[in-house]
């Protein structure tokens, strides 16, 4: 058990946290490479290994070894190259949860390209300036007709794409991905020399969803699917050849967070629902009829779910349930725990690293909190002079000592952007821009973004303290706080809400949730302006763009 993770942790076990943050470390050998040291090694010493069990909303159902990854991506690799692609090149793919996205990626690891995963929601804008930006020499996309129209339509904008490849079935103008593997070797010849790749060579780049403004392009090495054991192992707590889920799209930073990296080093079994739309009863069917063993979603869909009869589910398979994307409100796993007795540990991080923070095994959740700082990250809460604030005052996520030991896992810069990057990583410690607080155990607390933080009559007031007593009434669902302008105090609070099912605004409901936040956070912190909307705006990532409802509202940045 735990052969490859014993292969790059010179230690698995740990006694407790202080043990696992001061004694766990990553070997990273200079040429590894997912494909070969992680699929193609778990194909040759267990070769029927589970490592993808997959279904869909119309019944489909396909189950993959280990070796049946390795195959077939030996043969998407073959196809891959006669038409052109090699080492450094760069192939857009948007594949939603598709069961080919996995063959598709550990293919160009093993040729040494450069994957950017892209959600289904882009535009042919979106798709354009990411083409351009990069140099993106090919498409992969799943044959939707949104998708690849939008594709289709941003060609003439694009003119890097040379070659385009439509998977799960055929399309007039597309090269058919089952047709270009169908008579390819399953025989593939780890490169040599300058073909081979190395752990600083570029493997993978995000591009991040920013609330306003072109998304940044996030490169990470090869070295970066090892930053993930942490994220996978002591964080989500995955099981060799049990299974666990991810909810996320291939197109989102998560995907690689639960669905390939640390969970396949961790010999875990990925399970995929392919759904077309998030039908949180659907979903929780799922959840109980696969027998799942570790779970992991965004707040909203845990949020969503709790609007259902999450009792009627048996849900005892699932050991640990796990969430990250945003934060968790307190009365959110709260809930949870009241209906299935577990707690949901909470992570924290960005497309720019593995989780940073998270409630390792060691350690009890504690309702509101992201837990405590990853080993190897140096994490520290910093003010505007870069210096460490006390227990309880707020400062900015920071991981220091860059110079010293680059974490793995952590980003190497944007793509392009050699500016933006020295900024970024250049000096001695990365600013995320997020702002928390650390109490007297060393639980840290979610603010908000630096951004988001709202200042008025002399207060600072953090937007997620303020959202997380308001989801805590009956009546929200989710919402957004954010200032908004005002002729005497010259910003207020406002809140953006979501209801329940079965509640209808009106001036009482109002009041009575102003009454509510008063009653549960300091009254200063009230929403004196709440508005009432059927969703809110996010990001393709599913953040909420509070950015966008300031603006809306006539707040000027």
């Amino acid at each position: 058990m735990d052969y490859l993770l014993k292969k790059f942790c010179p230690r698995i076990e740990f006694d407790s946290y202080e043990d696992f943050f001061e004694n766990f470390t990553i070997n990273a050998p200079e040429n590894f490479n997912f494909g070969y040291d992680v699929v193609d090694e778990w194909a040759r010493v267990e070769p029927e290994k589970k490592a993808l069990v997959w279904t869909d909303d119309d019944g489909n159902y396909r189950e993959f070894t280990f070796t049946d990854i390795s195959r077939l991506s030996n043969k998407a690799a073959n196809a891959f190259v006669k038409l052109g692609i090699k080492k450094g090149d760069i192939v857009l793919c948007i594949l939603r949860r598709r069961w080919e996205y996995w063959v598709v990626a550990t293919a160009l690891c093993k040729i040494g390209a450069t994957i950017i995963p892209a959600t289904i929601q882009l535009t042919k804008k979106d798709i354009a300036y990411r083409a351009n930006q990069c140099n993106v020499k090919m498409l992969v996309c799943v044959n939707d007709d949104y998708v690849c129209t939008q594709a289709e339509q941003a060609l003439p904008d694009a003119p890097s794409i040379e070659k385009r490849v439509c998977v799960a079935g055929e399309r007039e103008g597309w090269l058919s991905f089952n047709d270009l593997i169908a008579n390819e070797s399953e025989e593939w010849t780890r490169p040599t020399g300058d073909a081979a790749t190395t752990i600083n060579d570029i493997m993978l780049i995000y591009f991040t969803s920013g609330t306003t403004g072109n998304a940044k392009a996030v490169m990470h090495t090869f070295r970066h699917p090892l930053g993930h054991i942490i994220t996978a192992k002591y964080w989500q707590q995955v099981q060799e050849n049990k299974r666990h889920m991810s909810v996320t799209d291939s197109g989102w930073a998560k995907f690689g967070w639960g669905k390939i990296y640390g969970q396949w080093i961790c010999g875990a079994t990925v399970f995929c629902y392919d759904m077309k739309k998030f039908i949180p009863a659907k979903l929780l069917k799922v959840m109980q009829d696969y027998k799942l063993t570790t779970f992991c979603a965004p707040p909203t869909m845990y949020r969503f779910m709790l609007q259902e009869d999450v009792a009627a589910y048996d849900l005892s398979s699932i050991q640990n349930f796990a969430t990250a994307g945003e934060p968790l409100n307190a009365e959110v796993t709260i809930q949870w725990e009241k209906f299935t007795g577990k707690k949901i540990r909470e992570g924290f991080g960005q497309s720019e690293g593995p989780v940073l923070l998270a409630t390792f095994p060691w350690l009890e959740p504690r309702p509101g909190s992201m837990g405590k700082p990853s080993p190897l990250l140096n994490i520290k809460l910093l003010d505007d002079d870069g210096n460490e604030v006390e227990d309880g005052e707020e400062g900015a996520i920071c991981i220091t000592h860059l110079k010293d030991a680059y974490p793995p896992g952590l980003f190497v810069g944007y793509f392009g952007d050699e500016n933006r990057t020295k900024e970024a990583v250049g000096g001695e410690y990365y600013n995320l821009h997020d702002m928390a607080w650390r109490d007297s155990s060393g639980y840290h607390y979610f603010v908000g973004r630096n951004d988001d933080v709202i200042k008025c009559s002399g207060y600072r007031i953090g937007p997620f303290e303020v959202e997380s007593a308001l989801v805590a009434h009956p009546a929200v669902v989710e919402c957004a706080i954010t200032a908004a302008p005002d002729p005497i105090r010259g910003k207020v609070v406002k809140a953006t809400i979501v209801l329940a099912k079965g509640y209808e605004p009106s001036p009482e409901l109002t009041k009575e949730l102003q009454n509510h936040v008063k009653k549960t956070t300091a009254p200063y912190k009230y929403p004196r302006i709440v508005e009432y909307v059927d969703e809110l705006p996010k990001t393709v990532g599913g953040k909420i763009k509070r950015k966008l409802i300031r603006q809306t509202d006539g707040i000027k940045e």
